[in-house]
């Protein structure tokens, strides 16, 4: 599994003229999956998710989670995190996994999230053709691959 994580100031979803989430302070994940993610890699994502120290504390250093905070999340689905690029200038999507693999795991993952942040989460559709607004702040964007934890 592959994570984009936005640190936002606000953020929303809007799928044809409808807002399906939106969110003040807090996390934009946008979720990649593939065939040979599993559970183990849920939970290894969620809890690095809500403990990744990216929010400034008093002195306006980057050293509290959205746990500390107690900010918002919203989880969206996006295959395009494992495009290859290497051969040509048409993205492949062949890594991503197909939807019968990817959105019981992508379910999973906001089921996952919810519990270990402590609240409920909002999110996109999967598959959906979804416009994503966010103000990132800081700019703070972080990159985490379930696969490369050493």
């Amino acid at each position: 599994m592959r994570v984009v994580i936005q640190r936002v100031s606000e953020a929303s979803v809007i799928i044809g003229d409808k807002e399906v989430a939106s969110i003040g302070n807090g996390l934009l994940v946008l979720l990649g999956v593939v065939n040979e993610d599993n559970h183990e890699d849920i939970n290894w994502l969620c809890n690095k998710i809500v403990n990744l120290r990216i929010f400034p504390d008093e002195n306006n250093v980057m050293n509290k989670s959205i746990l500390d905070l107690g900010g918002e999340i919203i989880a969206v689905s996006q295959f395009t995190l494992h495009a290859s690029t290497k051969k040509g200038n048409r993205p492949s999507y062949i890594k991503a996994a197909k939807p019968d693999v990817a959105i019981p795991l992508y379910e999973k993952f906001v089921e996952e999230l919810q519990y270990t942040l402590g609240k409920p989460i909002q999110t996109g559709e999967f598959g959906a053709d979804m416009k994503v607004n966010l103000v990132n702040d800081g700019p703070v964007t972080i990159i985490i691959d379930s696969k490369n934890r050493e």
